[in-house]
């Protein structure tokens, strides 16, 4: 049986600018129409909008939440994992994907890019912390994306080779 490629999608919660929620429902679109599953922090704001674009795309999201209830959950995931973990559930998320999807985003969104980059794993920037500029940053891990279709068609591209 074949793996599908795990892709993770993190970014700002909360209110979102129109563009970043277009952005983030694109991605979303995209990863499902291309055969990945997403994993998510299963909230609000980024969350919610590739959610809900993946779903609309016959997509499925896993949510990896960082509280004790699965009704927190936003109302387009597949399936929740309630974990009383707060912030530590970024880990879960990082080592859980095969490659990562940054979009927009605060400490939170930099704590599990950190993570995954930590753990070997590849991380597309979409709009969100411009780490190259910041120090150093492995590039053949680190990628920016122009577009929500290319980070998809990117990180989908990178998930695939990822040996498990």
């Amino acid at each position: 049986m074949a793996i599908k490629p795990v892709v993770a999608v993190v970014g700002g919660g909360g209110d979102l600018s129109e563009e970043v929620a277009s952005a983030a429902s694109a991605l979303g679109r995209e990863l499902a129409r291309l055969g990945a599953v997403i994993v998510c922090g299963g909230l609000e704001g980024v969350m919610e909008a590739a959610s809900r674009g993946a779903r609309e795309a016959g997509g499925t999201v896993i949510g990896v939440l960082p509280g004790l209830d699965h009704a927190d959950g936003n109302p387009h995931l597949s399936v929740a994992i309630a974990t009383g973990m707060g912030f530590g559930r970024n880990t879960i998320i990082a080592v859980t994907c095969d490659a990562m999807v940054a979009v927009d985003g605060s400490y939170g969104t930099l704590s599990e890019i950190a993570q995954a980059l930590n753990h070997g794993r590849h991380v597309v920037a979409l709009g969100t912390w411009d780490l190259p500029a910041a120090g150093r940053v492995d590039p053949a891990l680190f990628h920016v994306a122009p577009t929500a279709e290319a980070a998809a068609r990117l990180a989908v591209d990178l998930a695939s080779r990822r040996e498990r």
